[in-house]
């Protein structure tokens, strides 16, 4: 695993946020890696070993997971706010240009910083994620989200994990699960296995309206002057082909890669997929920089 320093950083509202942050090369484009829903930092570590070094890259940590404070107000756990921790964090990190690899929830928010920070995004990962979300999917998401989970050791968290996402990924096996567990959940102080992410994220889910939200096809709008790289798992119940399709042909220098048998999200660690990143991160480079 890639080695990274702890960063930290504070949201309006006074919370304490964290970053892995692995350092590289100042005059190469870093990279900002945002998580989807329930998840954390963690799940970057791949892409962070394979390019840090050369260039430094930041995994977050969204507010009321891993190593984030938990929000006093649930009702600030929205992708607006999230978008807004991301501008203080890149205030504090000193990061006017970057490039953004986003998955769901993640590709949600990086969608907005687009609107928010015009010029500063070089380019973006779009992973299972569009303007357009699937009501299969998020009926899927809303059944589990914010459910308590505990169990007594990290294999029958793996087993669990492995029933809840057999379709997602059919091919893995119990080190794959494992794996997946131990990035998921945590060891609390009591000596058991729960879910690493504050449960009232689901709070905001509950309210009357709450899909009512930002016109994103007119965020997507926010990247056309910058490469986009949309990820689609070939067995996405959140973005269906025909977004993802038009989300390509919507945007001027996009490249849509579907990566068959996998659903929800793919890790970015396939190999169908690590071309296709290191072809954006050059076309990226050749972006002009922000005035």
């Amino acid at each position: 695993m890639a080695a990274y320093q702890d960063l930290f950083w504070w949201s309006r509202d006074g919370l304490r946020l964290h970053a892995r942050d692995y350092p590289g090369d100042a005059g190469v484009l870093p990279v900002l890696c945002l998580p989807g829903l329930t998840r954390n930092a963690r799940d970057y570590a791949g892409v962070a070993a394979r390019l840090a070094g050369p260039r430094r890259v930041i995994a977050v940590d969204f507010r009321g997971r891993g190593e984030s404070a938990y929000a006093k107000d649930p009702m600030s756990y929205s992708p607006l706010v999230y978008a807004q921790d991301i501008a203080a964090l890149l205030e504090a990190a000193g990061i006017t240009r970057f490039v953004s690899i986003g998955t769901s929830l993640g590709g949600i928010v990086t969608m907005l910083l687009a609107g928010m920070l015009p010029g500063r995004i070089a380019g973006a990962l779009l992973n299972d994620v569009g303007p357009e979300i699937e009501p299969a999917g998020l009926a899927r998401i809303r059944s589990y989200v914010g459910k308590p989970s505990v169990f007594p050791t990290w294999m029958h968290a793996a087993r669990a994990v492995a029933e809840s996402n057999a379709d997602v990924y059919p091919d893995w096996g119990v080190e794959q699960w494992l794996a997946m567990a131990k990035r998921l959940y945590r060891l609390n102080s009591a000596g058991r296995i729960v879910l690493d992410y504050d449960l009232k994220i689901a709070e905001p889910f509950r309210v009357p309206g709450a899909e009512a939200g930002p016109d994103m096809w007119r965020a997507l709008a926010g990247l056309n002057d910058v490469p986009v790289l949309i990820v689609r798992g070939g067995r996405s119940d959140i973005l269906s082909a025909a977004t993802a399709e038009r989300m390509a042909a919507s945007l001027p220098d996009a490249e849509l890669v579907t990566l068959p048998g996998i659903g929800h999200a793919p890790t970015l660690d396939e190999p169908g997929v690590q071309g296709a990143i290191d072809r954006l991160l050059v076309r990226a480079a050749r972006e002009p920089a922000a005035a």
